[in-house]
Formats: C-alpha cells, structure tokens, sequence
C-alpha cells in the first residue's frame, strides 16, 4: 500500500520487554496518516478505471460512465 517506509515508535502498551528503542515498519495506510487519502484515491481510481468509468478532465472527483441512452455520475 505505502510508496515509502514509515516508521513508528512501539504504542504504549504494545512494547516489547528489553526492546523498547526498536520501532515498528508500517505495512498498509492508516487512517490518521498524511499518506492514507492519497492511498484511498489511487485505490478508488484505479477500481473506477477496471470499470470504464472515465475521469472528467474540469474535476478529478466526477466519474462517468456511458451506456446506450444514459450516463452514470459519480461525484466524491
């Protein structure tokens, strides 16, 4: 999920005995990090895109997908 190593201090109540100086490497975002909104994005626009779903050039948030006689909007 993450394009960099983050680390982390060990949360309180989670350290091990006689390591409390190690850290821990994140994996996968978490809500609270500055990187967790762009993850969520790229996710949902690659999903969208799998679906031909095309993104509106004015507004990156408007999806839209079109049939024989009819659209589908997305709006984030």
């Amino acid at each position: 999920d993450l394009e960099e190593d983050i680390y982390m201090m060990q949360p309180e109540g989670f350290q091990v005995q006689g390591k409390e100086s190690l850290v821990c490497k994140l994996e996968k975002s978490l809500y609270g990090l500055k990187q967790a909104p762009r993850q969520w994005y790229k996710k949902f626009d690659n999903f969208m895109g799998r679906n031909d779903f095309k993104k509106c050039d004015m507004d990156h948030c408007c999806y839209f997908k079109k049939f024989d006689s009819c659209y589908i909007i997305l709006l984030l």
